[in-house]
């Protein structure tokens, strides 16, 4: 069975054949005599490009496509993978706001997702965003290289004590909780769906009696029409004044006029972000030598209390390990036509199960 993969950078490349030569024996263009298990067949076919309308006809001869958080999945994608013969759509991620349930069902397809992976890879990097904003140690490490050592402007405050708000407490969520309460925080949650696994760090709380108590709010939970913009206008006036706001989940969680207009006014004392709502234009390509017509974006570039990152939370070794693992073993189960724990539609039904936190954004 040949499977697309589309937006495949060279780590998708080297983890999924990795995996798919060792543990599936799976041929790909690059290893066609891979051994291994035999319980599979299917050929791993790289596009460097993401998938469109316009690059459909890649995907011609294959059963299936591999696809990442930016690849567009809308009706008409759907509409002409399936007159190409696809029948199975793979998602390398946890997302799947980029694709129409409601139309993949309707057109028969088999989707599955990556629900979670390395859960704590992204807590980590979201306390890295937390500590480098608070403590401002990006700053400091360009003034040494300047032989500046003035300490002006570079303090920041104690983490221990401070009051941190996790919107969200999946399993993201819930790592990150694990490694505050090492750092001596009072934690405050707010998940319309509560937990208990969240009793042992903290409390939860209406949102808005989270963000008024909170030094630190961190977001981590999916993009849904009820979260979008859920940071707005209204929310960031409902803050701490001077508080810092951590997005490391998805970027249409927060409405980026909003928050420039907070950070101009004083209100919000710091923001980092690892993911954007407009990402997809940009993410995961080099346009160092282009000019970027985004002028939101480049507005948060020129505040000193603004860190962003280009959605890199979840890349570690290990994540990289088990998102290959997880979507190849999506993959057997599309062709053996077993039931999938990790399918999002299926007998007519969608399964947006609650767990499916989006990391990668």
């Amino acid at each position: 069975m040949k499977v697309a993969v589309f937006s495949a950078k060279p780590y998708d490349r080297e983890y999924l054949s990795q995996v798919n030569a060792t543990r599936y024996g799976l041929a790909t263009t690059d290893t066609p005599q891979a051994q291994g298990s035999q319980a599979l067949r299917a050929e791993l076919v790289f596009h460097d490009f993401p998938l469109s309308v316009e690059t459909v006809p890649l995907a011609v001869g294959a059963t299936a496509v591999c696809v990442f958080v930016n690849d567009t999945l809308n009706a008409p994608v759907l509409k002409a993978l399936r007159q190409e013969g696809v029948r199975a759509i793979l998602l390398r991620c946890a997302g799947y706001n980029n694709v129409d349930l409601e139309e993949a069902e309707r057109l028969g397809f088999f989707v599955a997702n990556v629900p979670s992976y390395s859960p704590e890879a992204v807590a980590e990097f979201t306390i890295a965003l937390i500590q480098t904003l608070n403590r401002k140690t990006h700053r400091a490490f360009n003034r040494v290289r300047e032989g500046n050592f003035n300490l002006d402007g570079l303090l920041g405050r104690t983490l221990c004590g401070k009051t941190v708000g996790i919107i969200g407490t999946g399993k993201i969520g819930l790592s990150l909780a694990r490694i505050l309460q090492g750092f001596g925080c009072k934690l405050v949650a707010y998940d319309p769906y509560p937990t208990d696994a969240f009793k042992p760090y903290g409390e939860y709380a209406s949102l808005d009696e989270l963000l008024p108590q909170c030094d630190f709010v961190s977001l981590h939970c999916p993009l849904t029409d009820q979260t979008k913009h859920i940071i707005n206008k209204q929310t960031l006036a409902k803050m701490k004044k001077d508080a810092m706001l951590v997005n490391t989940s998805r970027g249409g969680l927060i409405n980026t006029k909003a928050v420039i207009d907070a950070l101009k006014s004083h209100q919000l004392g710091g923001l980092a972000l690892d993911v954007y709502e407009g990402e997809s234009a940009l993410f995961y390509q080099d346009h160092s030598g282009q000019i970027i017509e985004d002028d939101e974006l480049m507005r948060l570039t020129t505040f000193h209390n603004v860190i962003m990152c280009g959605h890199q939370a979840f890349f570690t070794e290990e994540a990289l390990t088990e998102i290959a693992e997880s979507t190849l073993k999506n993959c057997e189960d599309f062709i053996r036509r077993v039931p999938c724990k990790n399918s999002l539609v299926s007998n007519g039904h969608l399964f947006a199960r609650r767990d499916s936190v989006p990391v990668r954004i």
